[in-house]
């Protein structure tokens, strides 16, 4: 019996990208007005009039104020941290002068002070920089002031964030205790009952209530001042206040504003030790969010540092998943200073993932000499992306064609398409049940049948030979079942396989003209990513069943597969791209991460 790994996976999702302006990059209007907005009072705020409040998107008064949206990260061709003010939390400091922080979040009651204790102590013996815990009163205030004195004893400093909500009382207690206070927007202030009797339809509607989140806020930004107490702006895209919900919709412009709203009160009380975040459970979300905030921070001259998140991201290989497609998309291009992996798991399973994330994005800077090399070797393009909006890139899929038996069709799948490699032995007789098992066959007296999650098309580096009768059946009724069987061409050419899909690299597509091997029906080019334009628009006269993109190790895997969305789409090609990821890991935990950063980062744009 052969054992098998997890199957190489190539994730696709089918897109379409509208091409945008370089406007959505530009440049700061002017560094005057940059500055101008650090410019703020050193008193504290007694009135919503006293507060610089920042000036209104909507009406269109921040574009006149310090010009168009531009730059969303440091550099779109180099990964480098995004440039972030140093924030103090207790011995630990965040920002881009320092390694990325690892953080967690306790499960316990904060109550049980003993509990909490033994498992904030598990946690930073792991290896976690901070941990939050939950402060839903005055009970729980009590306790944490415990739990951080009980830590000391044990002589552990590991930083403690409290995470409140709706109780602005209560929060100005913990700041006595803990080094970090985290607060929502959406519900520690602006999140009143009768915000949810109201229509906000005008600004002046909008701003009225302002002074409401004067008078809950203030109090804390004194005394975190005072203290030297951090704290974090985290909106939640599942907990927006109905009067931003109202006014901005459920978007990722309402959680930037609603962030923004809040940030103006502490800088105008001349507090800045402060982080944001931008969570959400969907990653696409998050993603725009963070990105958004970040291109606010730049043409405001604003430079607070960013903790990343995915909401709720789950447990097992999805949840790390999920978490690498967010997380791991935004480190990619130097964004956030801090991070934690939610999973619904015990808060010490959160390392891992966590720190493999931390490390990836570590040696993705272009401050690594092989990372740096990788990154410049991707020949030059313009990076059109508009980071404010989501557009799929809608592929075009195979069609049937009434002279061929098999229904190409099959192949791909307009909802997101997987493909899998698969090798000889696996069709040897003992074994083939188990693959049509592992590919997501359903079977009848062991006849395999597609399902919802059945592999559309598998790829075969090498084929049985025709003589070996028993596996080439198996690999037949596969194949009659439209599902595409992808076999490079020289493998066809010495061993033909009847209704099989011919893989090419490009450059032999172009040199054989497109011709096929016997028995073969469809074409499917290669790209590794370093492909000049001219030949790139090649493609559109091989007229290949799709792409598959797996760009060569010498390059940057993200860099070189945008340069060549780029190139498609503003050619009109629209032949279906495949991401062709391989990994030499069994450990399934590793490889979703791993395939979410890489993968992800691209999907994230609606690329592939």
């Amino acid at each position: 019996m052969v054992k098998f790994s997890s199957p190489v996976v190539s994730a696709i999702l089918f897109a379409g990208v509208t091409t945008l302006g370089v406007d959505a990059f530009a440049p700061l209007k002017s560094q005057s007005q940059a500055t101008s907005a650090l410019k703020m009072s050193t008193e504290a705020a007694k009135s919503a009039s006293d507060v610089l409040w920042t000036p209104s998107w909507k009406s269109g008064a921040r574009d006149e104020e310090f010009g168009s949206l531009g730059q969303y990260c440091e550099d779109l061709h180099l990964v480098t941290r995004r440039k972030t003010r140093t924030v103090d939390c207790g011995p630990i400091k965040f920002g881009s002068d320092h390694p990325i922080v690892r953080q967690t979040m306790a499960t316990t009651d904060t109550a049980d002070v003993a509990g909490t204790i033994e498992q904030v102590m598990r946690c930073a013996d792991e290896g976690f920089d901070l941990v939050r815990i939950t402060v839903q009163g005055r009970r729980e205030a009590n306790a944490a002031a415990e739990i951080r004195e009980g830590l000391f004893k044990k002589g552990y400093d590991i930083p403690l964030c409290a995470d409140m909500h709706f109780q602005p009382k209560v929060a100005l207690l913990v700041a006595d205790a803990l080094e970090k206070i985290r607060i929502n927007p959406g519900n520690f202030a602006d999140g009143r009952k009768d915000f949810e009797e109201k229509v906000y339809e005008t600004e002046e509607d909008y701003i009225q209530e302002r002074q409401y989140l004067l008078d809950a806020m203030g109090p804390l930004v004194e005394r975190c001042k005072d203290l030297n107490r951090c704290m974090r702006i985290g909106t939640n895209h599942g907990s927006l206040s109905s009067r931003v919900l109202s006014f901005y919709g459920d978007t990722p412009r309402g959680m930037v504003e609603s962030a923004i709203e809040f940030a103006d009160i502490c800088r105008s009380m001349d507090y800045h030790n402060f982080v944001f975040s931008m969570k959400a459970s969907n990653p696409l979300v998050m993603v725009q969010s963070y990105r958004l905030l970040a291109a606010e921070q730049y043409r405001m001259g604003w430079d607070y540092p960013l903790h990343l998140g995915v909401t709720e991201a789950g447990e097992g290989e999805d949840g790390r998943m999920k978490s690498a497609i967010g997380i791991g998309t935004l480190l990619a291009d130097g964004i956030g200073d801090t991070v934690r992996v939610s999973l619904t798991e015990d808060p010490e399973f959160e390392y891992k993932p966590c720190n493999r994330l931390a490390e990836m994005a570590e040696a993705r800077l272009a401050t690594n000499d092989d990372s740096k090399a990788r990154q410049e070797a991707v020949k030059s393009y313009e990076d059109t992306r508009d980071i404010t909006t989501y557009a799929r890139r809608v592929g075009e899929l195979p069609e049937k064609n009434e002279d061929e038996s098999v229904d190409a069709s099959g192949f791909l799948d307009s909802n997101g398409s997987v493909l899998s490699v698969v090798t000889p032995e696996m069709f040897e007789k003992e074994n083939v049940q188990y693959l049509y098992q592992q590919l997501g066959c359903k079977t009848a007296v062991g006849m395999p049948f597609k399902d919802i999650a059945t592999s559309d098309s598998i790829f075969m580096p090498t084929i049985p030979p025709s003589s070996d009768t028993e596996a080439r059946t198996a690999i037949r009724r596969l194949i009659e079942v439209n599902m595409g069987v992808i076999v490079p061409a020289a493998e066809l050419e010495k061993d033909p396989l009847p209704n099989a899909v011919a893989f090419m690299t490009l450059d032999e597509a172009i040199e054989k003209d497109g011709k096929l091997p016997e028995g073969a029906i469809r074409l499917v080019v290669g790209l590794d990513g370093d492909e000049e334009e001219e030949t790139l628009l090649k493609i559109k006269d091989l007229d290949p069943a799709f792409i598959m993109l797996k760009p060569k190790k010498e390059l940057s895997h993200l860099h070189s597969s945008r340069r060549i969305f780029e190139i498609l789409n503003a050619n009109d090609i629209k032949h279906s791209v495949i991401h062709h990821f391989t990994s030499e890991t069994d450990d399934s935990n590793e490889m979703a991460i791993s395939l979410g950063t890489k993968i992800g980062s691209l999907l994230t744009d609606g690329n592939g």
